[in-house]
């Protein structure tokens, strides 16, 4: 059986993104990492980690560069390293793993953490091959982009094609912004969670019954086909079936992403579906960032929101109740934000308001490779 570990996660460094510790080189440092299956890049914070290469790591004449969707970006150099999870009782070490070592990042990058480790497909984890040694020569960005287009294995299909675990990733997590109250934030078990990396339906004590399987078109990001939307017990809206250019589907299910970032004529179409109160309040908090009184609002009369996405065998049906996309005790006891954004035109970004009802697992290795998707219902 492969090795499965399950890891502790947090959300109060990112502000609702989850992060989690992996130890990076022959001396395991910890790093705590931003956890990002809209990404495939493993970067780490220059300034937080140098390269051991006396003690066995290896420069390369690679570097990356990356963006991403809030257009924080970093510039780094590839190094082979020993990456670490888990403890010592229960630990997946990988040798010769890549990481890019950012020396150049935007001031957004990476905040609080010390790096972001990116769990989606290879297509995603490009590398420029440069004439020298980039820890070394450290090309700015530019330079980067004028080298010989590489391919880098991601961290989780590098764990797979070793034999060490399985291409596969799990989630167990309540919020999708950091809840405040009257103690640590720190240490409030709904700002907790769990990653298990290598497998999932095992893991029983957190979730309940049978898995929905969500189908992934694309190999590239978790790439999913959306094809409604229904807002309580109101006639379904159709969701744009082609999706931006450049994107293979119309919806991605992102961890790193934590609101439900929708294409602003979606977006509108779901506002129309409210009562005129409700809907008032949801566009006081998502067009101007107020915070809402929890007590202007009684959640109890708020219609749950459903995702029909495309299955492996029939449609799947995941609910987002209002405690989800509204998020109670957030930045200030007492108020609350709609955990509901404006994206791009066509394109649906299904992040953590999504996930917070389920125990989520991203299985890389299923359908052929493409991976699926599975979603069951969580334990609270």
């Amino acid at each position: 059986m492969a090795n499965i570990v399950r890891i502790p996660i947090t959300n109060i460094y990112m502000g609702g993104d989850y992060t989690g510790v992996i130890c990076v080189g022959p001396g395991k440092k910890p790093m705590n990492v931003i956890l990002d299956t809209g990404s495939s890049a493993l970067a780490l914070d220059g300034t937080k980690y140098q390269p051991e290469l006396a003690d066995g790591d290896q420069s390369t004449d690679l570097a990356q560069t990356d963006s991403y969707g809030d257009g924080s970006n970093w510039t780094g150099a590839v190094i082979k390293t020993t990456l670490t999870v888990g403890g010592d009782g229960s630990s997946v070490v990988l040798e010769g793993g890549n990481a890019a070592i950012a020396y150049q990042a935007s001031s957004d990058m990476f905040g609080s953490t010390d790096g972001i480790l990116g769990l989606a497909y290879a297509p995603l984890d490009d590398a420029f091959e440069m004439p020298e040694d980039t820890w070394q020569n450290q090309y700015t960005s530019t330079q980067v982009r004028t080298g010989k287009q590489a391919q880098l294995v991601p961290y989780l299909t590098q764990l797979a094609n070793a034999g060490v675990t399985s291409d596969k990733i799990s989630f167990y997590t309540r919020r999708s912004f950091v809840h405040v109250g009257d103690g640590d934030v720190a240490s409030d078990p709904l700002n907790q969670g769990w990653m298990i990396v290598g497998g999932g339906e095992e893991s029983t004590d957190l979730y309940t019954g049978s898995f929905q399987t969500v189908k992934v078109l694309s190999d590239a990001w978790y790439c999913t086909n959306l094809k409604e939307v229904i807002v309580g017990s109101t006639p379904p809206i159709a969701a744009r079936i082609q999706g931006p250019q450049g994107m293979p589907s119309n919806s991605i299910i992102d961890s790193g992403t934590n609101s439900l970032n929708l294409s602003p004529q979606l977006l509108n179409a779901i506002l129309s579906k409210f009562a005129a109160n409700q809907k008032q309040l949801l566009s006081k908090s998502i067009n101007s960032g107020q915070l809402v009184p929890v007590s202007d609002l009684d959640l109890d009369q708020w219609p749950t929101i459903t995702f029909v996405l495309q299955g492996d065998s029939g449609d799947v049906r995941l609910d987002v109740p209002p405690a989800n996309y509204w998020q109670l005790d957030t930045q200030q006891a007492g108020f609350a934000a709609a955990a509901l954004t404006k994206g791009q035109a066509g394109l649906a970004i299904l992040g953590l308001p999504l996930m917070n009802g389920y125990f989520t697992i991203f299985d890389g290795e299923a359908d052929g490779g493409k991976g699926v998707v599975k979603f069951a219902t969580a334990k609270v």
